[in-house]
C-alpha cells in the first residue's frame, strides 16, 4: 500500500478564515483508492450544506464547500475530476486534456462516502475502486483541492500546491502526489 498525508494550502491572494486548517491522507491499494480530508477551524464562518438523506450526482458543487481531487494518468492529458460536498452529493467528471472535453464519468454511478461533522471539525472519507478508470498497474497522480466558501460568500480556493498566477485545479503541475 502506499498512502501519503496532505496539508492544503490557500491561494495566496484570498483572504482565508483564521485558525482553519485542511489536511488528511491518501492510499491505494491495488486500485482501491482511499481519501480522507479532515477540515478543522472555527466551522461557523464556513458555508456547509447540511448532510442530504438522499446523496445524489449534482453538477457545480464547486459553486459552494466542495473536497475535490484530480486523478490523471502517469504521461497521459486524460484525467478526472472527482467533487464531493458535505451535503454528501458528488459527481466525477472525465477530461481529455486541460480543461477539454469535460464530461461526466459514466463509469461511476454511486459514489458513496462518510461524513463527520462536529463543532470545530469535520472530516470526509472516501474509499473507491479505480477499475473502471484505470488499471491497477497505471501509475496515477493526484491533486487534492479543497474549495471554501465562506459566510459571507466569499471563496478561498486550497490545495497541495498551487503553479498558476490565478488558483486552477487542472493544471497538471499541481498533480504531485503519485500513487
Amino acid at each position: 500500500m502506499n498512502e501519503q498525508t496532505f496539508s492544503l494550502q490557500p491561494f495566496p491572494s484570498n483572504e482565508s478564515p483564521p485558525n482553519l486548517k485542511i489536511a488528511g491522507n491518501i492510499a491505494r491499494n491495488g486500485n482501491k483508492l482511499a481519501i480522507r480530508y479532515i477540515l478543522e477551524g472555527d466551522l461557523k464562518e464556513i458555508a456547509i450544506a447540511t448532510s442530504s438523506n438522499t446523496p445524489s450526482r449534482k453538477h457545480e458543487l464547486w459553486k459552494d464547500t466542495c473536497f475535490e481531487f484530480f486523478v490523471g494518468i502517469k504521461n497521459s492529458a486524460r484525467y478526472w475530476e472527482f467533487n464531493l460536498s458535505p451535503a454528501r452529493h458528488w459527481n466525477v467528471y472525465r477530461l481529455d486534456g486541460y480543461r477539454q472535453g469535460m464530461q461526466e464519468e459514466t463509469a461511476f454511478i454511486i459514489l458513496p462516502f462518510n461524513i463527520q461533522n462536529q463543532p470545530h471539525k469535520l472530516t470526509l472519507a472516501l474509499n473507491v475502486n479505480l477499475d473502471k478508470i484505470v488499471s491497477a498497474e497505471q501509475t496515477i497522480e493526484v491533486a487534492i483541492t479543497t474549495v471554501i466558501k465562506h459566510r459571507d460568500d466569499e471563496v478561498s480556493y486550497w490545495a497541495l500546491t498551487h503553479q498558476g498566477a490565478e488558483a486552477d485545479f487542472h493544471l497538471r503541475d499541481s498533480f504531485v502526489i503519485e500513487l
